[in-house]
C-alpha cells in the first residue's frame, strides 16, 4: 500500500524557493547633495551600475577632487545601466522642510530610472517612500559603489547649478561656497539681502528678510 506521506507539495515548494532566490535583481544606489546650503535646490541621484562595466575610483563625492568628480560623472553616465537625477526646488524646501524635500527628490530620482530596481540602497538613516524594497545605509556613499556613483552625479549636478547661479548673482560667490553658510556668504547676505534662490526658512536667510 503506497505511503500517504508522498506529496507533490514538497517539490513544488522547493521549486518556488529556488525561483525566488535565483531571481536576478537590479540594485540601485541613491544619494543627495545640497541639504546644508542656504540656497538652491536639493539634488538627488539614483544609479544602477553595470557589473560587466566596472568603474574604478568610486567614492564618497566629498572625498574626491572636483576634477575627479567631473571625470567620474562622465564615466558613470556612459557605463551605468541607467541613472536618474532629480531635485526638490527652493520653494518645496521652504514649504515642506529640508528633510521632506530631500526624501521627495530621492523618490523622484528612483521613479525616473528607466529600469525598475529590485532593491534600492539609500545613503544615510532615512528612507523615502518607495514602491520597491529599500534599505538605508549609514556612510553608504563610501562603501557601496552604486551609492558612491549617485553621490557623484548629485554633487556634480548641483555644483554646476551653483556655477550658473554665480553668473546671475556674482555678488554672493556661489561658485566658491556652493551655497553653504561660509563667512563670505553670510557677509554677502548682510550687504545684499537674499536673492530668489535663497531658502527663506533657513535662519541666516530669515534674519535678513
Amino acid at each position: 500500500m503506497p505511503s500517504k506521506k508522498s506529496s507533490k507539495a514538497k517539490p513544488l515548494v522547493r521549486e518556488q524557493t529556488a525561483f525566488v532566490w535565483d531571481l536576478p535583481g537590479l540594485l540601485a544606489g541613491v544619494d543627495e547633495a545640497g541639504r546644508g546650503p542656504l540656497a538652491g535646490p536639493v539634488v538627488a541621484a539614483a544609479v544602477i551600475l553595470d557589473e560587466l562595466r566596472p568603474i574604478k575610483g568610486l567614492n564618497d563625492s566629498k572625498k574626491l577632487s572636483a576634477r575627479q568628480r567631473e571625470k567620474l560623472y562622465d564615466e558613470i553616465r556612459a557605463k551605468a545601466l541607467c541613472c536618474s537625477v532629480a531635485q526638490a526646488s527652493v520653494e518645496e524646501i521652504d514649504r515642506l522642510n529640508i528633510l521632506q524635500a530631500t526624501m521627495l527628490a530621492m523618490k523622484r530620482a528612483v521613479e525616473g530610472l528607466r529600469l525598475k530596481p529590485a532593491k534600492v540602497l539609500v545613503d544615510g538613516n532615512r528612507l523615502p517612500t518607495l514602491d520597491v524594497l529599500a534599505e538605508a545605509i549609514v556612510k553608504g556613499d563610501a562603501t557601496v559603489p552604486a551609492i558612491s556613483a549617485a553621490s557623484i552625479l548629485a554633487k556634480v549636478t548641483r555644483d554646476r547649478w551653483c556655477a550658473e547661479l554665480d553668473a546671475q548673482y556674482p555678488e554672493y560667490g556661489f561658485a566658491g561656497h556652493k551655497g553653504y553658510g561660509t563667512a563670505e556668504h553670510l557677509a554677502a547676505l548682510q550687504v545684499h539681502g537674499a536673492c530668489p534662490q535663497h531658502r527663506k526658512t533657513f535662519a541666516p536667510v530669515t534674519a535678513v528678510l
